[in-house]
């Protein structure tokens, strides 16, 4: 049985919303989280433009840049709680870039920072190499092709 989720979905002011919107329905996003989930979690998963996505990363992280997935994890245990912050300009891209669709890099960017909130982590050979085979696993379950 899949771990229960409290699903918060939120979209930031965004240009082309309704191309994301359409790639992101919530009962898709729910079970992408899920079967990424070892227990029972709370998560909100935040679309933003680059704006956003920009002043999150330089302001937590000190990288000037919009990144992919930002992951603000608050506890492990006994629920995970998390937000998950998703740039959609720049999902748009590298989905495009690496022959993705939407959809589907989007799927893989919520596993993997859903990954991120349970502890995996991807600084180290070793770990990156488990944390892929591991995205790898539920995004094949999930019906998706390999993402790396």
């Amino acid at each position: 049985m899949l771990p229960l989720l409290a699903l918060s979905l939120q979209f930031g002011a965004l240009q082309s919303a309704a191309i994301h919107r359409a790639a992101l329905p919530r009962h898709k996003v729910a079970r992408w989280i899920r079967h990424a989930l070892a227990s029972d979690a709370e998560i909100t998963v935040r679309i933003v433009d680059a704006e956003e996505g920009h002043g999150l990363n330089r302001d937590y992280r000190k990288k000037d840049y919009a990144t992919n997935v930002l992951t603000f994890d608050y506890t492990q245990q006994p629920v995970v709680c998390a937000d998950l912050v998703l740039c959609a300009p720049v999902v748009a891209q590298e989905a495009l870039a690496q022959g993705k669709t939407l959809q589907a890099h989007y799927a893989h960017l919520i596993v993997h920072g859903t990954l991120h909130a349970q502890g995996w982590d991807h600084a180290q050979d070793g770990e990156a190499t488990a944390m892929e085979q591991r995205e790898t696993e539920i995004l094949l379950r999930l019906g998706f092709g390999a993402p790396y």
